[in-house]
């Protein structure tokens, strides 16, 4: 199941919990929201790990503090806080520095990162939103943009070259991100800065366009394809954090 999918399913799981009140049990769950078995077992066991669901007596279900508090009047600081322990321990799980990025108001946002003497984050010698043509984070988001989007964007930042590497052809850039596959991590390897290889996966729900993103020295380049799937794989806490 694809993240975006199990995201639409877990808010079905959310939805009909809540109705319940006082508790569901995960046949009931599977008779109303017709999801498989299999897949319902691996969807309670995420949303009870990451707190939106609370398994009580006679195997029914409730809504969890996660749930609760991002549905409540302090949601903007629950967000904050569950997408730092995502970003967390998606660090301690990939072993390299891991970024959450929005797209806000035309412009690349770096909303929150995890780093760590083992794990360090790139240094933003330029500033994100003037290099989103040449950073995995910045290319992931326009990717999400329509085409019309992302040559606004480039008539205002200007696809200056910060490496050999650096696609300084605005022409080439907006083929390029015309023929991303949405499936496939974004790549930076040494575009942005010399050294430093990077990746983004998106995270979009609704309106919000967004990204997860992981970064290491060039050294160890030949671990950015797993750390990308990786995130990609546990992008779902993120995700239905800014579903609900």
């Amino acid at each position: 199941m694809t993240p975006v999918y199990a995201i639409q399913y877990a808010i079905r799981v959310l939805e009909t919990v809540d109705r319940h009140g006082r508790g569901v049990t995960a046949a009931q769950l599977a008779r109303e929201i017709d999801v498989p078995a299999g897949q319902l077992s691996q969807l309670l066991a995420m949303l009870q790990h990451e707190g939106y669901l609370h398994a009580c007596a006679e195997d029914a279900y409730v809504l969890g503090d996660s749930a609760i508090l991002l549905g409540s009047g302090t949601r903007q600081q629950a967000l904050t806080d569950k997408i730092r322990t995502v970003l967390t321990r998606l660090r301690d799980e990939v072993g390299a520095a891991v970024y959450f990025s929005r797209y806000d108001e035309g412009e690349v946002r770096i909303v929150d990162y995890a780093d760590g003497p083992a794990a360090p984050k790139v240094n933003e010698w330029v500033d994100f939103r003037y290099a989103a043509h040449a950073s995995a984070v910045g290319k992931c988001l326009l990717t999400q943009l329509d085409a019309d989007g992302r040559r606004e964007h480039v008539s205002r930042h200007k696809v200056a070259r910060l490496t050999s590497k650096t696609i300084t052809n605005e022409d080439v850039l907006l083929n390029t991100l015309d023929s991303q596959p949405p499936t496939v991590p974004t790549l930076d390897l040494q575009e942005y800065a010399v050294g430093t290889v990077c990746a983004a996966v998106p995270v979009t729900v609704g309106s919000t366009v967004g990204c997860l993103a992981v970064s290491m020295p060039l050294d160890r380049a030949h671990r950015l394809k797993k750390a990308a799937d990786t995130l990609n794989k546990r992008s779902a806490p993120v995700l239905l954090s800014l579903a609900i």
